[in-house]
């Protein structure tokens, strides 16, 4: 199920965003700072290029591109 992110608060969205742009293997060498990273996801967001997913059974949420998540989850 996908979730609005502008239907989570403040302080959830940001622990969402700083796990996404901590996630191993994001960095790949890239020296660019970590409030950047963090402004070009909410750009992504908010641009509809990222989605929020949240997992029913496990009652998980998590960051993704939205290229990534399969077309069936998107048309839910």
């Amino acid at each position: 199920m996908l979730i609005p992110h502008d239907q989570l608060s403040a302080v959830a969205l940001e622990g969402l965003i700083e796990d996404f742009v901590t996630r191993d293997g994001t960095d790949n060498g890239d020296d660019t700072p970590f409030a950047t990273r963090i402004e070009r996801v909410r750009r992504a967001l908010e641009k509809g290029q990222a989605v929020i997913l949240f997992d029913k059974p496990t009652g998980q949420c998590q960051l993704c591109l939205r290229h990534q998540v399969p077309r069936e989850l998107l048309e839910e």
